[in-house]
């Protein structure tokens, strides 16, 4: 399957819009006119932090804290947002490779 860059790059945009939506956190990596580096590195940056909640909020059960459903949820969002990075480095990985069989 082939995807071209500006599907690639409009469907990076989105996530980022929707993910800017979700919280606070999220709307730091969303800032206009930084650069493509600044933004993935807020992207990756969201992704730890997602992650890192999910697991709070897991180690918090074992202590009886949290309700089970305030769990599962942070379990589902970080799975979706771990599913969605592989997705995008898949996709990264890939253009790179297109781009090295380029002929000059």
């Amino acid at each position: 399957m082939k995807v071209g860059f500006n599907a690639a790059a409009s469907a990076y945009a989105s996530v980022l819009k929707r993910s800017a939506a979700s919280g606070p956190e999220a709307a730091a990596a969303a800032k206009p006119g930084q650069g493509f580096g600044e933004m993935v590195k807020s992207a990756a940056e969201n992704v730890v932090g997602q992650l890192k909640a999910g697991e709070a909020t897991t180690l918090g059960a074992v202590s009886g804290r949290p309700d089970m459903t305030q769990v599962v949820t942070a379990v589902s969002n970080a799975e979706v947002t771990l599913q969605a990075a592989v997705a995008v480095r898949d996709k990264v990985i890939q253009a790179y490779l297109d781009i090295v069989r380029m002929p000059i």
